[in-house]
């Protein structure tokens, strides 16, 4: 076993939460170290979530190049947009320095290439102020689903802007049909396949809403406004080929059916390795105007990118924290205040703290000292994420419909606890989390019960939360372990099945 590996299961032994003496109560979806777990259980592998499937730590770049060299002050006076954006075009790759000071932004900041980080000094020693909202500096109008006008950057956008793609070229069609859980797939033609690539398969709705109505385990609510727009996708890497037959390292998560044309595309993100550490995004305190009246004070986007991350961030008086829309992106140690005064519906001072519509994202380690509308939100058909080992003030576990399926919550204090499962999302786009949604060792102040009909499906899994209520346990209807949060082991069960994929390699 390499130096690297050793220290990732070491630090994985950490965050499962083993009690010494052995004692404690386990789950019958995972047991002690998952002998009671198989890949078609209704409980998902989250094993190859973050950065680089979690098979290695976040990097620590080497010390580059500072803002100061392009002319920023950091004075909190004068306007540093342009050195921002001239070290932006300069840096090939590398780290771009943010000393410590306080540094104007009247512009949004892209990265479009690999390798670029931005890194400030500490998130108590740096901080980029935003004065002017996205909304007036790149207007973007748009409308709710019932029609009213808002900002686009109600719900996307970000001042630092992570930009890519994933390439996406068809390599060769699905022959054969498979279950969630297998590990191979038939294909019209193998010549364009090799050991050791990543692909992606991916199948779309039809315009009866038949995947969609899958991935809600046949329980999908109200679904005529999704008009065939769902689709599903598995990131892997190729294992092996034996004729026209490929095998790869995870299990599928969804069934793949021919009437869905389900493809193998190439994945070859052209943004990699790049990140945002070390920072504070402040905004002005000005009174937070409720929901959809956002104007875009939002931090960071990342969109088509892959194996990127934000850490040790702290978020101030936003609208919005982080919209993470790639693959394999860690968002780590992530601060969220503000001393707004909350609007008079919601008390709340922003929308969303993070939304996730993208893949295999990992969002950990963090603190949420003030409520968002939404805190915590999976949308669009978001599918293996993973929220863990975090906090907040009074936590909402948003699920904004159009089948965000197979995401985990994981070793959580919700704060107060009364509002865990309050949702937003449009009129008619199915039940606001789909098939598998899994929520393990969930703690709050007051018990919670069981979510409503309208938040999703029986399929869903429910691992010792804050509860008073009795054990339901149906492996073919509602799953619902009442087992104290403090005795459950592992109290992590991402960090268990990692460690125990790794463990095993």
């Amino acid at each position: 076993m390499n130096a690297t590996r050793r220290l990732l299961l070491m630090s994985l032994s950490l965050a499962l939460g083993f009690v010494a003496s052995g004692r404690g109560a386990t789950s019958g979806l995972w047991g002690t170290n998952g002998e009671l777990w198989s890949a078609t259980s209704r409980l998902p592998d989250f094993s190859y979530v973050g950065y680089h499937c979690g098979e290695a730590p976040l990097p620590d770049v080497a010390p580059g190049v500072s803002v100061k060299k392009f002319g920023a002050k950091g004075d909190g006076i004068t306007d540093d947009t342009q050195a921002f954006l001239s070290a932006l075009a300069a840096v090939k790759s590398g780290a771009i320095e943010v000393p410590a000071g306080r540094y104007v932004i009247t512009n949004i900041l892209e990265i479009k290439r690999s390798g670029v980080v931005l890194r400030g000094a500490g998130a108590g020693k740096t901080t980029l102020f935003f004065p002017r909202p996205l909304q007036e500096i790149k207007p973007d109008w748009s409308s709710t689903t019932t029609g009213r006008k808002t900002s686009n950057y109600s719900w996307s956008g970000g001042f630092v802007r992570f930009e890519g793609g994933f390439g996406g070229q068809v390599l060769a069609n699905v022959t054969a049909e498979a279950s969630r859980g297998g590990h191979a797939l038939n294909v019209s033609d193998p010549i364009k396949f090799h050991p050791g690539q990543r692909v992606e398969i991916y199948q779309k709705d039809n315009a009866d809403n038949s995947l969609a109505t899958a991935l809600y385990s046949g329980d999908p609510g109200d679904t005529k406004n999704l008009r065939g727009g769902t689709y599903a996708s598995l990131t892997c890497r190729i294992t092996k080929i034996d004729g026209n037959q490929i095998h790869f390292d995870r299990p599928l998560r969804f069934d793949v059916k021919l009437e869905r044309r389900p493809q193998i595309r190439s994945f070859e993100p052209t943004v990699t390795e790049s990140g945002v550490e070390d920072l504070c995004f402040e905004f002005p305190n000005t009174p937070y105007g409720g929901h959809f009246t956002e104007p875009g004070y939002n931090a960071v986007a990342f969109y088509g990118v892959a194996d990127c991350w934000a850490r040790n961030l702290m978020i101030t008086n936003a609208d919005s924290g982080i919209f993470p829309n790639g693959r394999f992106c860690t968002i780590q140690n992530i601060v969220f205040e503000s001393a707004r005064e909350p609007d008079t519906a919601l008390h709340c001072t922003g929308h969303h703290g993070i939304n996730i519509a993208g893949e295999d994202n990992l969002f950990t380690g963090f603190d949420f000292r003030t409520r968002f509308v939404h805190d915590i939100s999976v949308d669009h058909c978001a599918s293996g994420n993973i929220s863990a080992r975090g906090k907040g003030v009074d936590l909402c576990l948003d699920h904004h419909c159009r089948a965000p399926y197979e995401n985990l919550f994981t070793d959580i204090d919700a704060g107060a606890g009364t509002r865990l499962w309050q949702c937003g999302g449009g009129a008619a786009l199915g039940k606001h989390c789909a098939a598998r949604g899994t929520f393990w060792n969930i703690r709050a102040a007051m018990a919670q019960k069981y979510p409503p009909a309208a938040f999703g499906p029986a399929s869903l899994n429910f691992v010792a939360l804050q509860t008073e209520l009795p054990s339901e346990k149906n492996l073919t209807g509602r799953w619902f372990e009442a087992i104290p949060p403090g005795e459950i082991v592992p109290q992590d069960i991402h960090a268990a099945q990692l460690a125990r994929r790794l463990g095993a390699k």
